[in-house]
């Protein structure tokens, strides 16, 4: 029997992020996305940054419902954001998502912050599952960090890649967002991963009550090629938007071809 115009579902969108169910990004995300699907959020119960592609071996996980406006269903989950999708394909949902979003996150994930990333973690483990996955994320680290340029652009971009689902050219990608007004972004841009470093310290305090030492990470983002042109890092210091496509494939292919090419285990 053909479908109707009744009977056809509405894309489905499963959406988590890194910093916690009750985030601001997350609940501006959603409200931006609403239009183009059904939306069901499974996020972290409380923030989870960077935990990167980390799921939960040593303990069980537990999700309950949770209030939240502009979704169709909500669930907290006590597990990485990671262990979110994972749960959500396995025990939540009953069909598979057309799209998986993870976001909007409090603070930037270019550059070398892809790989600390708990919402570009997320996002790599819908595309593990071949399902079309973006991580979105907004250049400023304050929890009431003003959204709205960041959710406009976010839908902007779900909307055409939900026009072209059946012939995407990647499977995952990782979105960057200048913190400026939607009229002061220059535009989009799909680059390449910067390369760069954080210069790390770990500050030494002395808890009050039995004076043991511990010990807190900080540290300084380094640009180590500030004068390329095309990286993530240099077009959103020029107020571009960027967009990285990313694969799970880690093969350094330059290496294996050189060692191939020299025989290194003749």
């Amino acid at each position: 029997m053909e479908e109707t115009e009744n009977t056809v579902q509405r894309p489905l969108i499963l959406v988590t992020n890194d910093d916690g169910i009750f985030a601001k990004g997350i609940r501006e995300l959603v409200k931006a996305i609403r239009p183009y699907g059904d939306i069901v959020v499974v996020a972290p119960d409380k923030p989870q940054s960077g935990k990167s592609h980390a799921v939960t071996l040593d303990m069980p996980l537990w999700y309950m419902v949770s209030k939240f406006d502009d979704a169709d269903r909500a669930y907290k989950c006590t597990g990485s954001p990671a262990d979110c999708i994972k749960i959500a394909l396995f025990r939540i949902l009953d069909r598979r998502p057309d799209l998986v979003i993870s976001g909007i996150n409090h603070g930037s994930n270019a550059s070398i912050n892809i790989v600390y990333s708990g919402t570009m973690g997320a996002a790599m483990e819908g595309a593990i599952h071949g399902i079309p996955s973006i991580g979105f994320s907004l250049l400023s680290f304050s929890s009431d960090a003003d959204f709205e340029s960041a959710a406009t652009v976010s839908a902007r971009i779900v909307e055409k890649v939900m026009q072209r689902l059946d012939n995407l050219p990647f499977m995952c990608l990782n979105v960057n967002i200048p913190n400026l007004p939607v009229d002061e972004l220059k535009g989009v841009k799909v680059a390449r991963q910067g390369r760069g470093e954080w210069i790390e310290d770990f500050v030494r305090h002395f808890h009050p009550s039995n004076k043991r030492p511990y010990y807190w990470l900080t540290g300084e983002y380094h640009d180590l090629e500030p004068e390329s042109p095309d990286t993530d890092s240099r077009y959103l210091d020029e107020g571009y938007v960027t967009v990285q496509p990313v694969t799970v494939d880690c093969t350094d292919y330059g290496a294996m071809r050189k060692m191939k090419e020299e025989g290194w285990w003749d």
